[in-house]
């Protein structure tokens, strides 16, 4: 990071405080989410004030950084105080910080609490030098170190010049760059960086921003001279404090002093990111933020991670939780796909906690009561076009679907809703692409200069009814690899080789070999099915008391129905996947069998009996 820093681009950083409840964590999960497709150079967390800083807990800060690292791709960097403990609790909390990845830290000295005079335990360190050079003995280069610049003096130091003093004490000690306190003029800014280099301080100097109707520092007269005239209007003084945000910040960019800012948000983005937008810093060009379809961990240990099975693109977290003890990633190639053990699936570390007011919004979305497997049809289908369902809410989510549908969708959109709403439901998909710019803003990744492609793709469940009639319909398709299977594992049905992946998208760069990032892997889409179908109990079912007609349509879904992926190898026409399952649809309207004779004769013959 500290390398980044350095050069000439401008760049913006941003900092969050751990919730103090579980559904702020979940609440913070999406912000980190929003933040990571927007290219900041890193996340800043602080440290707990209280609590469990350091531990396990869904809000420790330890937990908010490791995750905003591993399974959001921000660059993190955690504080780490010193204040109340012991060296060998400081030790052990970085040796924590360096497993879980987090390579950052913002040494503090940090606050005593509230009343009580500072004083280093015996066995502690007193300073933040010392826990700079604490950091540097024990750990050598393993983290980059950021330190704390006070432009107004610290309150608790005897003067100014003291406070410039121990500053250079933090730096000399090992310290790689500094951020500021907030400051409300540039010329506080201005000074205090000057007074640095003249007392011999290089490393680069980060100013801290903050709107000011968000803090509680002491603001000049000057400003709040201005704010008199609409101190009783709230949505004015907030509009005044982004616009005095965004000249401050012109003023700095354009001094040329300055590497880039870094903005405590207070964990409100919307502020933050007016100002980045209109400083021109905040990304909206997607294919500039992915270098690869997927986003990638920031943990340095999967940095040689380049390529996935597509089965998780909608579930990412999952997927980088159950791949966290791999040692080594499979190349573009995917290598031996049998050697990875992937962990067991659980969804606690993320978040995914059901309070009760997450339980009633998911019931309106996935439906209060269901009549009959229609109405998951209905909810299937409300998802992908974006519709408002029958209560007048819109789905944004699926058990299967994470994040929002992406972009390259909508070239299929209008194919998957008319499936969806005939009960092929769909969990994942991708159009087919033959050379579309690596800069398109639909489906470009990777920079620019290059071209991307990829084979249609579909997954889907579906009944023994429509399952039976597909595979006898594929016998006619042969540029289509399938793979069908079911909760039981009763029905393992591919036409592919059990061991060799299928790459489904790739792409071609000046000097570079061809980047194969998403492939198709029959040995983890056994690994995936389980997760996939465990879905329909933990999200879905649970929502509904145990007696329910509700709760018995989504379990007898989950055990009746069969999970199928699709690919079509003609990715230069791409359209196989839907003229099969068109025809699919057409037979079963023109045979016009019942739902009990269809599934009477589909579990008859190769869906229901062990067929491979």
């Amino acid at each position: 990071m500290n390398m980044k820093i350095q050069k000439e681009e401008k760049f913006f950083s941003v900092e969050f405080f751990p919730p103090r409840t579980p559904n702020g964590a979940v609440n913070l999960l999406g912000t980190f989410d929003r933040l990571a497709s927007a290219c900041p150079l890193f996340c800043d967390v602080t440290w707990h004030p209280a609590g469990d800083p350091s531990g396990d807990k869904d809000t420790s800060s330890m937990t908010i950084a490791s995750t905003a690292l591993n399974y959001c791709g921000l660059e993190t960097m955690l504080h780490m105080t010193c204040a109340n403990q012991t060296k060998a609790s400081v030790t052990k909390n970085l040796h924590k910080a360096k497993t879980l990845g987090i390579r950052n830290i913002l040494a503090l000295r940090g606050d005593p609490p509230d009343g009580e005079e500072w004083k280093a335990l015996e066995d502690g360190l007193a300073y933040g030098a010392d826990m700079v050079r604490h950091i540097r003995n024990n750990f050598d280069e393993s983290f980059t170190i950021c330190v704390a610049g006070y432009p107004a003096g610290h309150p608790d130091c005897a003067s100014y010049e003291d406070d410039l003093k121990h500053l250079k004490e933090k730096v000399d000690a090992g310290a790689d760059f500094i951020i500021t306190q907030l400051f409300f003029e540039n010329k506080t800014f201005f000074k205090f960086l000057q007074d640095c280099r003249d007392i011999g301080i290089k490393v680069p100097v980060i100013p801290g921003i903050l709107p000011i109707q968000l803090s509680r520092l002491e603001v000049p007269k000057s400003i709040m001279d201005d704010l008199q005239t609409i101190k009783d209007n709230d949505v004015a003084i907030r509009n005044y404090g982004v616009q005095k945000a965004i000249n401050m910040c012109r003023e700095l960019l354009d001094s040329g002093l300055v590497p880039g800012l870094h903005f405590y948000t207070l964990n409100r983005e919307v502020a933050t990111r007016e100002i980045l937008t209109a400083l021109g810093l905040w990304c909206m060009d997607p294919a500039a933020s992915r270098p690869l379809p997927w986003r990638a961990s920031a943990n340095q240990k999967r940095f040689t991670e380049d390529v996935r099975p597509i089965f998780w693109a909608s579930r990412p977290k999952s997927y980088l939780y159950r791949t966290s003890d791999w040692d080594e990633f499979p190349n573009g190639r995917w290598g031996n796909s049998s050697a990875p053990a992937f962990r067991d699936f659980s969804d606690h570390h993320l978040f995914y906690l059901r309070s009760k007011a997450k339980k009633e919004q998911m019931l309106k979305m996935w439906g209060q009561q269901l009549n009959d497997v229609q109405d998951v049809f209905e909810v299937f289908k409300c998802y992908i076009s974006g519709e408002k369902n029958e209560n007048g809410v819109k789905v944004t989510s699926l058990p299967w679907n994470d994040e929002e549908l992406a972009l390259e969708t909508s070239f299929i959109k209008e194919k998957l809703i008319h499936f969806n709403s005939n009960g092929i439901l769909s969990i994942n998909s991708q159009p087919s692409v033959n050379a579309a710019s690596s800069t398109d803003p639909l489906l470009g990744w990777g920079g620019e200069g290059g071209y991307i492609y990829q084979k249609a793709y579909l997954e889907f469940f579906a009944s023994p009814e429509v399952v039976y009639i597909l595979l006898q319909e594929l016998k006619n398709y042969p540029q289509v690899n399938y793979h069908v299977v079911n909760n039981h594992d009763t029905v393992d049905i591919t036409n592919c080789d059990s061991q060799t992946p299928v790459a489904v998208t790739w792409g071609v760069f000046p000097g570079r070999e061809i980047v194969q990032p998403t492939v198709v892997d029959p040995i983890s889409f056994k690994i995936w099915k389980d997760e996939a179908f465990s879905l329909w109990e933990q999200q879905w079912s649970r929502l509904y008391t145990e007696d329910s007609k509700s709760r018995a349509i989504i379990n007898k879904i989950m055990n009746t129905y069969c999970l199928v992926n699709l690919v079509d190898n003609d990715f230069i026409k791409g359209n196989n996947i839907w003229d099969v399952l068109e025809r699919v649809l057409n037979l079963i309207k023109e045979q016009g069998a019942s739902d009990n004779v269809a599934m009477e004769t589909a579990e008859e013959d190769d869906v229901g009996h062990n067929a491979v």
